[in-house]
């Protein structure tokens, strides 16, 4: 299964998804802000990263951003209540990122993980 990155800063919500994704078989690496991803990126290598996009320090679009440079080979995937801010050009979030909107049942984010990782 993938090797995920996880940045979400709702505490309840991360270790609820980082849960979920490991009885799917998925490796977590789970972060409450885009920053402290980012170092972890850096010196570890991820099949995807999963953000929030509202995040404290660096929003999830920044994060993608610098991740996406990092290696460009990283699938990304947002996870918001704001889809219209992904969705915006302006923000240059990586053009193939994937977005599921909040809320979302675990099955349709673990069947989306699923197909982006095929």
């Amino acid at each position: 299964m993938a090797k995920i990155l996880l940045a979400e800063d709702d505490g309840d919500l991360r270790k609820f998804l980082a849960r979920a994704l490991e009885r799917a078989g998925h490796e977590i690496s789970a972060f409450a802000d885009g920053a402290g991803a980012y170092e972890e990126l850096k010196h570890d290598q991820f099949d995807l990263l999963l953000t929030d996009i509202v995040m404290p320090e660096m929003d999830g679009i920044e994060l993608a951003r610098r991740a996406a440079e990092l290696d460009p080979t990283l699938k990304i995937m947002f996870i918001t209540g704001f889809a219209a801010v992904a969705l915006n050009p302006d923000n240059k979030a990586p053009k193939e990122a994937k977005i599921l909107s909040k809320p979302f049942h675990l099955r349709d984010l673990v069947s989306e993980i699923e197909r982006l990782m095929a």
